[in-house]
């Protein structure tokens, strides 16, 4: 049996229904604190604390909570898929393949404030292509000639292993397309795309850089009739609550994080 991507034996009680409703619970403190300018990092690991959280989750959390001016800014710049016809799209290339091979290996994937999809895989300079890697693709650029792009140019980081393997793969998959396909293997694929319109991505930092961005992986997990974990709650999640400013995670903050 193939082991899924970005799995953790763990994970099983990491993200049982009762853990999740811990992580709600700790995932409205941590978006309180942030609003209020405190460090991502510095509320998640105070709350967690606080909650008992393991790192998985933590993370998780992390990658699932948003301030409210990141949301106005990621809602305002991005484009709906439907609007692509004729157009050329750039693609964080390992960002979106690996949440597809996520989804398709029946992986973990949480549902996140911004509307966008991630997961848990870390990809610290290592990859492997897996059994669901071509399918991953093939869904990907599917997708794209549904809405009639006129281009799509794949990045996909240098320093990472088998980046040259992938790149390949996609080559190779991408003659079955009418569309034009561009495949770059760049050392500093964030900052390539910081100025770029039409990303598609769901990493957070060049969310918040680019000129706008698509929401692919999400329109993938439609089409698949699969879903995410919320981890997040939509009660008082707007600067926090009065209730909230009582708790006593809030009064020992101010001494704490300051």
């Amino acid at each position: 049996m193939n082991a899924k991507r970005g799995y953790m034996p763990e994970d099983e009680r990491n993200f049982a229904p009762e853990a999740i409703h811990t992580m709600q619970t700790a995932s409205r403190h941590i978006r309180y604190l942030i609003n209020e300018s405190y460090d991502l990092k510095q509320a998640s690991t105070f709350v967690g604390n606080h909650f008992l959280l393991s790192e998985r989750q933590r993370l998780a959390i992390m990658r699932s909570l948003a301030t409210d001016e990141q949301l106005a800014v990621r809602q305002s710049r991005q484009v709906q898929i439907s609007d692509l016809e004729g157009k050329e799209v750039w693609i964080d290339g390992f960002n979106t393949i690996i949440t597809l091979e996520v989804m398709l290996s029946e992986g973990i994937l949480f549902e996140c404030m911004d509307g966008t999809i991630r997961d848990l895989a870390a990809l610290r300079g290592t990859y492997r292509l897996i059994p669901e890697t071509s399918e991953a693709v093939r869904l990907m650029l599917q997708t794209l000639q549904e809405e009639q792009i006129s281009k799509a140019t794949i990045l996909l980081d240098e320093p990472v292993s088998n980046s040259g393997r992938l790149k390949a793969l996609i080559a190779d998959i991408g003659e079955e397309f009418a569309f034009g396909l561009d495949i770059q293997i760049l050392r500093d694929v964030d900052r390539s795309l910081y100025d770029r319109g039409n990303v598609i991505t769901s990493d957070s930092v060049i969310l918040d850089h680019c000129v706008s961005w698509v929401n692919l992986a999400v329109e993938v997990m439609k089409e698949n009739g699969k879903s995410g974990i919320c981890l997040w709650s939509q009660e008082g999640t707007a600067n926090g609550t009065e209730e909230e400013s009582k708790d006593p995670v809030y009064r020992e903050q101010s001494h704490i994080l300051s």
